[in-house]
């Protein structure tokens, strides 16, 4: 009795607060269930950290995207849009203005300024902070506060993705940042964005209400729970069972079924995601060039679309999305062909056999488990015993960051917001870039890190275009990666919501609407 009592009573000081906030946002409500009931969004994986400056991972990026403000927006087509900088203006190859909006306050109140732009920006390139997305940034030469809320961005070189990355940094309020510390920062944030914290319970929910004085009005979803579920299965009953309104990975099996029942829908989208396997290249299983050509041969990439994705993929040879700039259609396809790789392991040295020992996240891509064993299997028909190990992805990304992963080959997706080649080029290859985590191996190929380096600084796309395809072709031809496909991103949704995928895998809550 004592335990009912007490559910009431939450109930009635949840349905007491959504009215409040509801009134406070001036929207008429929709209906009695909506009313009483958040949005829940069930994702694989738990946010690894609510400091956008902290990590680089999307289960991360989906819960601040609703927290934090950005500089330059992408809208549902991916273009570049006005957001906290209301225009902006190239002055020269080096030098951009932008000006701030001036309407703009953080969720304590304290209006956003240019300060806390500049702030946002110097954080993530000081190089005592290690922050993952250093990379990102560090092109940066200074940050100038201008008159009348504006800021002059300077380059060390011409950057031809400049306003891409802007898009993609999100905006700290320095006074609370520098109160409290970033330890306190990542567990309890606050942004200018159009939800903001409730509460965190690591590894169970995030919780997130509206910000009804959010300068780009309030939203019609008054609140938003995020879960982590790892297994896709799980996902689905919540879903089935009216506990969830939409799941992430929906399994490509599930996607018809979904569409032939009641109360429940899936929804697709081509998505900048690329999977494939980063080869360790300096370790000494997998360093002979014949090994992992013999790898790549080994694995029947059409028999994983077909029957474990559904054909939700299809196949790539290359480690950058079909819609970047220099995605390279010339490639010579590697066609499955387990007798070459078992001559070329024979040529290696190997024809009693190698070991190699794999690593993947299980929950955190589309049927990454499953993908990952099936990769095992194939391998392990032409002679190569693989020691496949599972880590929760928390500790998966810890170690990418770190430069401690240690296996032979990983399970890695990889989806650009830049929509240019360079930058996941960047973060993989370029060996003078000590933060790019991502870099196969510590071994340094000096005409990739200097066409490289040539590319970043080339404002014309065309020849920008060009310089890509030539390391993406050197970068093929040295079998550096065991390259997989590029997937639709799938979703479960409930029969009580409008909701539109974007191809770059965020979710915009504040674009979510109930259905009447």
């Amino acid at each position: 009795m004592k335990t009912l009592k007490i559910k009431r009573l939450k109930v009635l000081i949840a349905i007491t607060l959504f009215v409040t906030i509801l009134s406070a946002c001036g929207n008429e409500a929709t209906s009695v269930d909506n009313q009483n009931q958040p949005l829940i969004i069930l994702q694989g994986v738990d946010a690894t950290s609510l400091d956008p400056a902290m990590h680089s991972d999307t289960p991360s990026s989906n819960v601040e995207y609703q927290i934090f403000d950005t500089l330059i927006k992408r809208s549902s087509d991916m273009h570049l849009k006005p957001s906290i900088a209301n225009s902006w203006k190239m002055i020269n190859d080096t030098t951009w203005k932008l000006t701030i909006r001036d309407d703009v306050k953080f969720h304590n109140g304290e209006t956003l300024t240019a300060e806390d732009v500049k702030f946002s920006i110097e954080r993530i390139i000081d190089p005592k902070n290690k922050s993952p997305r250093m990379s990102h940034y560090n092109i940066i030469k200074d940050v100038i506060l201008e008159e009348n809320n504006s800021i002059i961005i300077k380059t060390k070189q011409p950057y031809p993705v400049l306003l891409s990355r802007l898009s993609d940094l999100r905006i700290v309020p320095k006074k609370y940042l520098q109160e409290v510390g970033n330890e306190q920062f990542a567990v309890k944030p606050i942004g200018s964005g159009p939800y903001k914290l409730k509460e965190w319970q690591r590894d169970e929910f995030i919780n997130l209400v509206a910000y009804e004085q959010y300068w780009d009005g309030c939203p019609e979803i008054k609140e938003v729970v995020f879960k982590p579920v790892p297994e896709s299965s799980a996902r689905v009953m919540s879903l089935r069972a009216k506990e969830a309104d939409i799941i992430t990975n929906l399994p490509p099996h599930q996607v018809t079924e979904l569409k032939q029942s009641a109360g429940v829908d899936s929804v697709s989208v081509d998505s900048t995601r690329v999977m494939f396997m980063s080869i360790t290249t300096n370790r000494k299983n997998v360093k002979d060039i014949r090994v992992r050509q013999a790898l790549n041969y080994a694995i029947d990439k059409q028999s994983i679309i077909n029957n474990i994705l559904e054909k939700s993929a299809v196949k790539s040879d290359q480690i950058i999305s079909k819609f970047d700039l220099g995605f390279n259609n010339n490639l010579t396809e590697i066609d499955y062909n387990p007798q070459k790789a078992k001559q070329l392991l024979k040529d290696a040295g190997y024809e009693k056999g190698l070991k190699i020992t794999m690593k993947s996240p299980s929950g955190r891509y589309l049927m990454d488990k499953e993908v990952a064993e099936a990769v095992k299997l194939q391998l392990e028909a032409v002679g190569i015993e693989v020691e496949l190990t599972f880590e929760e992805f928390g500790t998966y990304v810890t170690k990418i960051i770190s430069g401690t992963m240690d296996a032979d080959v990983w399970l890695i997706g990889w989806g650009s917001s830049t929509f240019d080649a360079g930058t996941t080029l960047k973060q993989w290859l370029y060996t003078p870039n000590k933060t790019a985590y991502y870099r196969v191996s510590k071994e340094t190929n000096n005409h990739i890190d200097s066409l490289l380096e040539e590319a970043l600084m080339t404002m014309e796309e065309v020849r920008r275009a060009e310089i890509y395809y030539d390391i993406i072709q050197q970068v093929h031809n040295d079998s550096a990666f065991i390259n997989l496909y590029q997937q639709k991103d799938l979703y479960g949704v409930s029969d009580r919501v409008k909701f539109s995928p974007r191809s770059d895998e965020l979710i915009d809550v504040k674009s979510i609407k109930w259905k009447k």
